[in-house]
C-alpha cells in the first residue's frame, strides 16, 4: 500500500499533508529574531520559548502538523518536578556550549513510512528536575573538553527515567491517530503527566485575510477546531481535564505591556506547574490540551491515545487498535522491499532506522525575507540596525523542506539538502526531486544565479553539489525505472546554468578558471577563516573551490550529453561544459607567470595558494580535505553516448587537434578501456598514486572508521604559517574543535564527515569502472597488500559502517564509551545520527541528529549490496 501511495502523485501528496512537520526548536532561529542588532539567540530563549507567540513556525517534542502548518499536535510531559512542561526540547546556545549549540536531551526518531502513514518516536524523560542549570553551568568550561550531556548527569543512574513513545497511523488523509505510551524503567512507582496539545500556528495575527480561529469542548471528551482556513476538526479523547488559551504573546512577561488576550500562550504551563488561574473557564482558545495524570508502576507503562479527524465519530476507538496494526504491517512491507535481502539484520535495522530519521527531519520551513526586514502592510517595520540578508528580499520560502537537524539546524543547508535529496531517490523518488527543483526556483534562487545557503547567511558560499546530486537522482531514478525524466533533468538543468555562471562571474575574480569561495562549508579547516583573510593577502586560490567548479563542469557535460539524446540543441552546451572542464584542470597546473600552480610536485598533492599584495605567491602546504577534493572530478562515458553527436564530436576533434596540451592534462580521451568507456577526471595517472599514497595511510587521512578530514601527521607536527609576527597553526584535532571560528562546534581539523567520505567512494567506483582489475593499489599504505579500486571503496564502506557497530562493551562504536547507559537494555538498541566523527574512536560529534547527510549510510549500504550482486554475476 505504501509504495502504491508513493506511486500515484495524487495519492503521495494527499497521504503527505500531514506528518512531523513542526520544528524541533522555533526558538533562537533567525526567522524569530526581531531584536535590533540581530541576536538570534537572545531574543527568543529556551526560557521565553513557553511565552512567546511565534511568527513563522512552530516547535514541539514529536510534533505533527499538516503541510501548511495551520494545525498542530504534540504531547507534553511532565514528572511533578519540573519547574515547566516539557513543551520543547531543551539545548544550549552558541554562546553557552563550549564548543557550539547542543541539544541536552535523549530522543530517538524510530519509526516511519514515506507518507509518515505510521511514526515512531522515542523521547527519554527523567523523573526527577530536569538539570537546566547545571547543563548550563558544566558546559561553560573551555574547548579543550568535551560536552557535558545528559548522561554525564546522575539523573539516569538506577534507570530513574520514562521512556516515551509517541506513535501516529494515518486512518485517512485527514484522520490521525495518535497514541503515547509511557514506560517507567525505574525501580519505584512514579507519577507522569501526559498533556497532549492541541493548537493553531498564529497565522491570524499578521495576515488580515484571516480571521481567527478556535478551539472549543463539544463533550468531555471531544474539542472541535474551526478555521476558514482548514474548516472543522474534531479531537477525540479519553479521560482527563480539557484546558483552554490563546497561542498569543505573554507581553507582560516578555516587555511588561498589557496583554491582548486574558489567557495567553503559557497559560497551560502556568495552569499546572505554578497553579495560576491561567486557562479560559469559557473552555475556547486558539490553544487547547488535555492534562492526564497517572502512576506507573515499576517496570509497567500506561498508554494515552488521542484521535484528531474531520469526521464526527459516534465511536473514535473502535478500529484504533485495527487502524495501528495496519499501518505498522504496511511500513514492515515497505522497509523488506526496500531492503536487499542480503543484508545482514543488524544492518536492516540500520538502514530503516537511518531513513526514519531522514523522514522525521521534514520541516514546515516558512520565511518571507522582504516582510521579515519591513514588516506586514498593516504593520510598522521593525527596527533593525543590522539588516541580515538585505540583498534576498525576493526570497518567499512556504514548504516542506528537508532540514540538516531539526533543533541545531531547523533551516534548510543548501549543500546539505544534495546529499538528502540523494538519499530520498532510494526512498521516495518525487520527493528527491521535488527538494532539488525547490532552491532553483525563483523565489529561492537569487536573480544572479546564486543558491541561497541558510538563514544565517543566505550569501554564503556553499560547494556547488547540486548538478551532481541532480545527474545521481536522474540517473538513479531511471536504473530503477527504466524511464527517463526528462522534464526533471531539463528544468534542473535551465537553473543550474544560472548558478554555474554565477561561480565563474563571482568566484573567479582573474578570469584565470582558478576560484575562490571562502569557507565552502568546510568551517574551520583552514589556518585561518577563509572568508576573511589576514590583511595583506590580496586573496586565496583555493583548490577545494576549484575542484568543486570541475566537478560541476563534468556533472554538467553529463548532463547535456544525456539530454542531447532528446534534444541536439544541447550538444552545444556539451561543448561548453568540456572546454571548461578542460580549462579548469590545465589551470590547476598551470596558473600564471606570476602565481605558483595548486599542485605541488614535491609533495603530490594539491594545496590552497594565497596571493599577496606584493603580488608573490605561496601555497599552503597543508594536507586536507581540500587537497583530496580533485579526486572527485571525474565520470565514466561510455562511447555510445557521443555516437549520434555529430557536432559535439566535430569541436571535441577541434580542442584535440588546436590544444592536445588540455586533453592530455585531465585524460587520454583517444582511448576507452576494453568496455567502451572514456575517463574524465582531475586525478589520472601519477596524480592518483601520489593521493592514494596519502589518503590511505593510516599515519595520514585512513582511520579505522573512515577518511580523516585532515592528515593525522600533523598531530606532532602542527603546520604553522608565520606572517607579519603572527603565527596561524593548524593541528589534527580528531574531536570536537578547540576553535572558536565558526562557533566552535564545526569542524574540519580530523573528524571523519559522512558527504565527503561518501563522495570518495562514489569517485572510486567510477575510476574502477575504467580501470578494472588491472589497476590496484595498497590497502592500507604500506601493507603490501593490494586491491582494487572497487574493492577498496568497499573497505572503506566497511569502515564507516563500523561506526554503527557494536564493540567489544556491547555499545555502538560512535557512543561516549564514559556513558555506560549505552549498554543497558533500553538504551543500547535505538541509533543516533552525528554530524561527524572522531577521527580515532568513531565516536559521534556535533548535531546529534543530523540524519540528513549521515543518512548517505543507506546509500553505502545499497550500493555495496548492488557491487556484490554484479560480482557474483
Amino acid at each position: 500500500m505504501e509504495n502504491e501511495r508513493l506511486s500515484d502523485p495524487l495519492s503521495s501528496k494527499n497521504w503527505k499533508k500531514w506528518g512531523p512537520y513542526i520544528s524541533d526548536r522555533q526558538w533562537g532561529t533567525v526567522r524569530e529574531d526581531y531584536s535590533p542588532h540581530g541576536d538570534a539567540w537572545h531574543y527568543v530563549n529556551h526560557d521565553l520559548a513557553r511565552s512567546y507567540a511565534y511568527r513563522w513556525g512552530e516547535e514541539a517534542i514529536g510534533g505533527f502538523c499538516d503541510s501548511d502548518q495551520v494545525l498542530c499536535v504534540a504531547p507534553a510531559f511532565w514528572n511533578g518536578k519540573d519547574p515547566i512542561l516539557k513543551e520543547r526540547l531543551f539545548g544550549l546556545t552558541n554562546g553557552e556550549g563550549n564548543h557550539g549549540e547542543d541539544v541536552k536531551e535523549l530522543y530517538f526518531h524510530l519509526d516511519s513510512s514515506p507518507t509518515h502513514s505510521y511514526c515512531k518516536f522515542l523521547y527519554k524523560y527523567p523523573q526527577e528536575a530536569f538539570p537546566y542549570m547545571e547543563l548550563l553551568q558544566q558546559n561553560r568550561t573551555d574547548r579543550l573538553k568535551p560536552e557535558y550531556e545528559l548522561l554525564d548527569t546522575d539523573l539516569f543512574k538506577d534507570n530513574r527515567y520514562f521512556d516515551c513513545y509517541i506513535e501516529y497511523a494515518k486512518g485517512g488523509i485527514n484522520d490521525i491517530l495518535i497514541k503515547v505510551t509511557v514506560y517507567n524503567r525505574g525501580k519505584e512507582p512514579a507519577f507522569i503527566h501526559v498533556i497532549p496539545h492541541f493548537w493553531f500556528r498564529n497565522f491570524w495575527k499578521h495576515n488580515s485575510r484571516f480571521s481567527k480561529p478556535n478551539i472549543i469542548s463539544i463533550s468531555s471528551n471531544c474539542l472541535q477546531s474551526s478555521s476558514s482556513r482548514n474548516g472543522n476538526f474534531f479531537f477525540y479523547h479519553q479521560g482527563g481535564e480539557q484546558l483552554f488559551c490563546d497561542n498569543e504573546t505573554n507581553n507582560r512577561r516578555m516587555y511588561n505591556t498589557p496583554n491582548d488576550s486574558p489567557f495567553v500562550k503559557d497559560g497551560i504551563n502556568n495552569y499546572i506547574v505554578n497553579k495560576e488561574n491561567t486557562v479560559n473557564p469559557k473552555k475556547e482558545g486558539t490553544k487547547a490540551a488535555i492534562w492526564i495524570k497517572e502512576k506507573i508502576n515499576p517496570g509497567a507503562s500506561k498508554s494515552f491515545s488521542v484521535r484528531l479527524t474531520k469526521t464526527a465519530m459516534d465511536e473514535p476507538w473502535a478500529d484504533f487498535d485495527e487502524i495501528f496494526a495496519q499501518r505498522i504491517a504496511e511500513t514492515d512491507q515497505y522497509y523488506a522491499r526496500l531492503t536487499p535481502k542480503r543484508i545482514s539484520e543488524k544492518n536492516r535495522s540500520l538502514l530503516r532506522t537511518t531513513v526514519s530519521g531522514l523522514l522525521w527531519t521534514k520541516q514546515f520551513y516558512y520565511l518571507d525575507v522582504f516582510k521579515w526586514l519591513f514588516g506586514e502592510p498593516s504593520e510598522a517595520a521593525p527596527f533593525r540596525n543590522y539588516k541580515r540578508n538585505y540583498d534576498w528580499q525576493h526570497l518567499t520560502c512556504r514548504n516542506i523542506i528537508s532540514m540538516p537537524d531539526k533543533w541545531e539546524y531547523p533551516w534548510f543547508a543548501a549543500w546539505d539538502l544534495a546529499f538528502h535529496a540523494a538519499t530520498f531517490i532510494h526512498v521516495d523518488p518525487s520527493f528527491a526531486k521535488q527538494q532539488l527543483s525547490l532552491v532553483l526556483r525563483e523565489y529561492y534562487m537569487h536573480p544572479n544565479g546564486q543558491i541561497p545557503a541558510y538563514e544565517w547567511n543566505f550569501s554564503d558560499v556553499n560547494p556547488p553539489v547540486h548538478a551532481w546530486s541532480v545527474w545521481y537522482v536522474y540517473e538513479t531514478d531511471k536504473k530503477k525505472t527504466g524511464i527517463s525524466d526528462w522534464d526533471f533533468l531539463e528544468r534542473a538543468f535551465q537553473k543550474l546554468l544560472m548558478n554555474f555562471t554565477w561561480w565563474v562571474n563571482q568566484k573567479d575574480a582573474n578570469g584565470t578558471d582558478i576560484f575562490e569561495g571562502g569557507f565552502l562549508g568546510l568551517d574551520n579547516i583552514g589556518v585561518f577563516d577563509r572568508n576573511h583573510m589576514p590583511a595583506g593577502i590580496k586573496k586565496l586560490q583555493q583548490a577545494d573551490a576549484t575542484s568543486w567548479m570541475a566537478m560541476y563542469a563534468i556533472n554538467m557535460l553529463r548532463i547535456s550529453l544525456e539530454l542531447a539524446q532528446h534534444n541536439k540543441a544541447y550538444e552545444e552546451s556539451a561543448a561548453k561544459f568540456f572546454r571548461h572542464f578542460l580549462n579548469i584542470g590545465w589551470a590547476m597546473h598551470h596558473i600564471g607567470k606570476k602565481d605558483i600552480s595548486l599542485w605541488d610536485e614535491q609533495d603530490g598533492f594539491y594545496y590552497d595558494a594565497i596571493q599577496f599584495e606584493n603580488g608573490t605567491s605561496q601555497r599552503l602546504r597543508v594536507r586536507s580535505l581540500v587537497g583530496v577534493i580533485p579526486l572527485l572530478a571525474v565520470e565514466i562515458m561510455h562511447c555510445s553516448v557521443f555516437e549520434q553527436l555529430r557536432e559535439f564530436n566535430t569541436r571535441l576533434q577541434v580542442i584535440r587537434l588546436t590544444r592536445p596540451d588540455l586533453t592530455r592534462i585531465i585524460s587520454d580521451i583517444e582511448n576507452k578501456n576494453k568496455d567502451g568507456n572514456y575517463l574524465f577526471a582531475i586525478m589520472i595517472g601519477d596524480r592518483l598514486e601520489h593521493l592514494l599514497k596519502r589518503l590511505l595511510d593510516e599515519a595520514e587521512f585512513l582511520s579505522d572508521y573512515g577518511i580523516r578530514s585532515l592528515s593525522r601527521h600533523y598531530k606532532d607536527n602542527p603546520f604553522v604559517f608565520g606572517y607579519l609576527g603572527s603565527e596561524y597553526r593548524i593541528q589534527y584535532e580528531p574531536g570536537e574543535s578547540s576553535s572558536s571560528m565558526f562557533g566552535g562546534n564545526s569542524n574540519w581539523r580530523g573528524p571523519i564527515w559522512l558527504p565527503l567520505n561518501y563522495l570518495i567512494i562514489n569517485a572510486l567506483r567510477k575510476y574502477y569502472q575504467y580501470y578494472g582489475d588491472s589497476y590496484t593499489y595498497e590497502f592500507p599504505a604500506k601493507s603490501g597488500n593490494r586491491l582494487t579500486l572497487k574493492q577498496i571503496a568497499n573497505e572503506l564502506t566497511k569502515r564507516l559502517l563500523k561506526i554503527f557497530e557494536r564493540n567489544d562493551e556491547g555499545r555502538f562504536q560512535y557512543h561516549a564509551s564514559h556513558q555506560p547507559q549505552w549498554r543497558e537494555q533500553h538504551f543500547k538498541e535505538h541509533h543516533l545520527f552525528y554530524e561527524f566523527f572522531h577521527g580515532d574512536t568513531g565516536q559521534g560529534l556535533g548535531a546529534s541528529h543530523q540524519t540528513g547527510w549521515t543518512a548517505l549510510i543507506t546509500n553505502l549500504l545499497l550500493e555495496m549490496d548492488e557491487e556484490e550482486q554484479e560480482s557474483d554475476k
